[in-house]
């Protein structure tokens, strides 16, 4: 049953006011990401968080990360993350609480399971117990850390720090904060060849192109505890491999490279075998009355089936798991069980066995003398008849650890044994992602005819749409004028560049596309009859711009025909004993305009702010502006999109698409520019790169983000007015690096004193006058555009 947020006004009504704005623009994205008890845990969360009196920005940040870390590792870390702030209110302050919120997504999607989040909670505890200074600037660079450490990494970096620095303050924010040599040459000596993460993917395209099914993988902590790293393994179908991989080096440092197998070879092999595990395995086996060393060699013969069965199927994963089996020196006897079992491991695999020991030779033909190798009993019969002829052999005592094989894609085999009885059922459920809502197009009919779900809301697992409006006879009015509710994207997740610690924060704005809303048409009839003047002008401007088909290109050496009056020239001029011109020919060139151009609108307040002297406002201004520019741009043929932004702090900024490249510039068009209202604050870089995630959609060669702006990047949750300038300033540079050139047209008339350093020396414009906006905007798009 779904869970609307009106059924915990009373909650809500004890949160702030931006937290309960906030909580109702992520309630959809909630509703798809959480289930309804995991919904009813996040808003308690919030309202125990907001108890505890350590400020708004801690709860805005739990409401904001919420959701994307419960799609990243499940919500059954909700309460985890929440009883885990609880817990450490009493030992640091609000905002590094709101800083651990607000990573949680970052370092959710780096572990990529819910056991190892708890873990790295541990983590956090450790620091906030011994190293607390040490925190924040530990967090402040988290995604560099996880990046290049698995979580055991982490854990012996910031441990050598505590112990390093337990007494030293200064020392300690230089090394959490990556400002010390120690920590560098820590976290070099702790880092990881390839982490699961970064290849997960991969992994997963990998296993369903080969075996034509899915199979749930999961990272594990491999080195955690120590070094050794974890052996794969199977639990409720689920498997389950070590958070990161070094290449294998057979031979040590002393490896040949073409011997070396990559970390990402490795993985695979180790996947493959899990999955052989899972494809040729119907029934697990009994462990009753076994000795250890009989179970250890039912194990490895039942490696060797799946193998073998694989193998059939696969020919080629022979030779990837030979290359990560140890080599041997057969001149010598084997001294230990361990030893003697890693043998008839890697003979098993190899049909070129050499191997001298009657023991491994036994175990070898006993297994290729098997002509049906389906059921995995087979494994326990070979198992348990060659463990008689290994008690009659003077080696020591096998071991458990110590005798453990050495092959290390192997998985500990706790699979291949009958331990409990679990549904497979609700095994599959739990594991499966979230389903995704899906949103249909009906006819009236279907609409009609169809009964509704009384309790369904927004996290319906389907959805269905009329393509017209539905009305109502009694009321004469739509359904959707009065159930209807203007539609609101899925969030989107950007960057934001910190200047002070020279970094970008991952994941830091959240930015929704919000429905425009509709105004008058008349106003947009009123801007075109009030500046006909400037239309008039500049139709001569745009017809010189129109491109006019073929052009002639003459004086050319090597062209498409030749010039014949060139050509007579030439003649005259060989006659007369005259060098004459060899450009003789013409090419002909198509004159296309491959332009793409998305004008960014500020909408923010204070675009409502009257211009000094006169009735009107800067918003007036510049809807005025598009108006006449987007007339322009029609006429040209441009393809070009008009957006519009505003924000209200890093959670909630506002984003409007007035006219998309592949709409056409229409009254409905017009009626969303009549409709713009400028509202709160001016968060410019995430506006920029939202703009450029439409515009690299474009195949033109050429692309152009305009910024209509009344003052400097701004916002009510930023201090320093220098963040968001250096933000917006690498958010150009981004976006030039992408082939996208931004162009500001400010009415700041202080904005020389920034915008040059924001945009660059040649990409802005002051306009000092903006009662002159409408003319000039028209005016410098076609002088930069020719």
């Amino acid at each position: 049953m779904a869970i609307h947020l009106h059924e915990f006004q009373e909650l809500l009504d004890e949160l702030p006011g931006r937290a309960q704005e906030l909580l109702r623009a992520s309630w959809n994205e909630a509703a798809r990401a959480i289930s309804p008890r995991g919904l009813s845990n996040y808003i308690k969360g919030a309202v125990a968080l907001h108890e505890l009196g350590r400020g708004e920005d801690l709860v805005v940040s739990f409401i904001q990360s919420m959701p994307e870390v419960g799609r990243a590792i499940g919500e059954e870390v909700l309460p985890d993350l929440v009883n885990f702030l609880l817990g450490m209110a009493s030992k640091t302050s609000g905002q590094v609480l709101a800083l651990i919120a607000s990573t949680a997504p970052l370092a959710a999607h780096r572990v990529g399971d819910a056991e190892l989040f708890r873990q790295y909670l541990n983590v956090l505890e450790i620091m906030l117990a011994q190293a607390p200074r040490g925190l924040r600037p530990m967090l402040e660079n988290l995604d560099r850390l996880l990046t290049q450490l698995t979580l055991g990494g982490l854990r012996r970096w910031v441990q050598w720090g505590v112990q390093a620095y337990k007494a030293d303050f200064e020392g300690q924010a230089a090394y959490f904060g990556l400002q010390s040599a120690d920590a560098m040459a820590v976290l070099q000596q702790e880092r990881k060849g390839t982490l699961f993460v970064d290849i997960q993917r991969r992994l997963n395209i990998y296993m369903r192109a080969i075996w034509g099914r899915d199979f749930f993988l999961r990272p594990t902590a491999g080195d955690y505890e120590s070094r050794e790293g974890l052996r794969p393994y199977i639990e409720h179908y689920v498997i389950h491999v070590a958070d990161a991989y070094d290449d294998y080096k057979p031979e040590g440092d002393a490896t040949a490279p073409e011997r070396i197998v990559s970390a990402l070879e490795l993985y695979r092999a180790a996947v493959n075998h899990c999955a052989a595990h899972l494809v040729f395995t119907q029934t697990p086996l009994s462990m009753q009355q076994l000795l250890p060393v009989q179970m250890a060699l039912i194990e490895l013969f039942e490696d060797a089936r799946v193998e073998e069965l694989a193998i059939r199927k696969f020919p080629g994963m022979r030779q990837a798991w030979l290359a990560l089996h140890p080599v041997f020196d057969y001149s010598a006897s084997p001294q230990t069980v361990g030893e003697l079992l890693d043998r008839l491991a890697r003979a098993l695999l190899d049909p070129e066995a050499t191997d001298p020991d009657p023991f491994v030779r036994q175990g070898v033909a006993a297994f290729r003398a098997q002509s049906d190798l389906e059921s995995n009993q087979v494994s326990w019969n070979l198992g348990v008849d060659l463990s008689h002829r290994l008690f009659e052999l003077d080696l020591p005592t096998y071991n458990k650890v110590t005798d453990a094989l050495s092959a290390v894609y192997r998985d500990d085999n706790r699979a291949v044994w009958f331990l409990e009885e679990y549904d497979e059922a609700q095994v599959m459920a739990a594991t499966w992602e979230t389903r995704q809502q899906v949103r249909k197009k009906v006819n009236v009919m279907e609409m009609v005819n169809e009964v509704d779900v009384e309790f369904a809301g927004d996290d319906a697992q389907e959805v269905w749409e009329l393509p017209t409006e539905f009305y109502l006879d009694q009321e004469n009015v739509s359904i959707n004028s009065l159930e209807g509710r203007p539609p609101v994207s899925e969030p989107f997740h950007y960057p934001e560049w910190d200047y002070q610690i020279q970094l970008e924060r991952p994941n830091w704005v959240t930015l929704l596309e919000y429905h425009p809303v509709m105004g008058e048409l008349d106003v947009i009839e009123g801007i075109i009859l009030e500046h006909k003047p400037v239309i008039s002008r500049l139709k001569f401007l745009i017809e010189s711009m129109v491109p006019q088909g073929m052009q002639r290109i003459r004086n050319v050496e090597d062209g498409d025909e030749i010039d014949i009056n060139a050509a007579v020239r030439a003649m005259i001029d060989i006659r007369i004993g005259q060098q004459h011109d060899p450009r003789i020919m013409m090419r002909y060139k198509r004159a296309l305009r491959d332009l793409a151009v998305l004008v960014l609108l500020d909408m923010s307040e204070s675009s409502n702010d009257k211009v000094r002297g006169h009735d009107y406002t800067v918003m007036d201004l510049t809807r005025a502006a598009t108006v006449l520019l987007a007339g322009a741009l029609h006429r040209i043929g441009d393809p070009f999109a008009i957006h519009g932004f505003c924000s209200d702090g890093r959670h909630d900024v506002h984003y409007h698409r007035f006219k998309d490249f592949d709409q056409p510039y229409d009254d409905v068009v017009k009626a969303r520019l009549a409709g713009m209202k400028g509202r709160l604050s001016t968060r410019m870089g995430a506006a920029l790169r939202h703009a450029a995630h439409y515009l690299a959609l474009q195949p033109s060669s050429k692309r152009v983000v305009f910024v209509v702006t009344d003052g400097e990047p701004a916002d009510n949750d930023v201090t320093d007015p220098q963040y968001l300038r250096h933000d917006t300033k690498a958010a150009v540079e981004e976006l030039g690096r992408q082939g996208i050139t931004v162009y500001a047209l400010s009415l700041d008339p202080h904005a020389d004193q920034y915008v040059s350093r924001i945009f660059g020396m040649k990409n802005f414009t002051v306009i000092d006058q903006a009662e002159r906006l409408p003319e000039k905007l028209p005016m410098l798009y076609m002088s930069l555009t020719r």
